[in-house]
């Protein structure tokens, strides 16, 4: 969707120190610089879209109304179990953000409620996307319909000749993009395989 803008939340900036292999993240009450508890994140504000040109996708109650945040790492833990349950009563459309161990920022667009299902489901304006740095964004192809399928060991986006365009393991600390059928897209992250660095899940009020 070229032009979309949007404002949300954005992932805290990676330490230039960090290493590229995946590490654990920290344990809840580490404490911070000469020993003080680490002050919890201010509370998220929902974010609203801002779009440069009318959108074929997104209707207009979807842009007017607010964003929220349902789940993100730095707050509620690495695990696609949680993400399913922070999901569980959402029936709106969900954007999906990744920034990965390289600072690549990639992600997906669904307009259906993430969740656990046996088989594919979605619609074909689920789409694809990545800053690289610019926004790019992958499309339905009509070729197939391998939107969305996940359950607790693994999300998938995209498929086709057994290659997903994006897919999560079950803790979300790895994952990998390659070109699909669905989508026709690129490899969103320049490893093909990535370790996550943050991910967060939006979802309408």
């Amino acid at each position: 969707m070229r032009g979309l803008r949007a404002h949300y939340h954005l992932l805290p900036d990676q330490d230039e120190d960090q290493p590229i292999d995946c590490t654990e993240p920290d344990s809840e009450g580490q404490l911070g610089w000469e020993g003080a508890p680490v002050t919890p994140p201010a509370p998220e504000e929902p974010c609203r879209l801002v779009l440069s040109t009318p959108s074929s996708i997104l209707q207009d109650r979807e842009i007017e109304e607010p964003w929220s945040l349902l789940y993100c790492t730095a707050r509620d833990g690495f695990s696609l179990r949680t993400l399913y349950r922070c999901t569980n009563q959402l029936s709106s459309p969900a954007l999906l953000l990744i920034r990965d161990t390289e600072a690549q920022v990639f992600g997906a667009f669904s307009t259906s409620p993430i969740h656990v299902s046996k088989c594919f489901y979605g619609t074909g304006e689920t789409f694809l996307f990545s800053f690289s740095p610019e926004l790019k964004v992958f499309r339905w192809t009509g070729r197939n319909s391998f939107f969305l399928k996940g359950d607790v060991d693994l999300l998938m986006v995209g498929g086709g000749s057994g290659k997903f365009g994006l897919w999560l393991d079950g803790d979300l600390h790895h994952g990998g993009s390659c070109p699909c059928e669905t989508f026709n897209n690129e490899s969103l992250s320049p490893r093909g395989e990535f370790c996550v660095q943050d991910l967060e899940l939006w979802g309408l009020d």
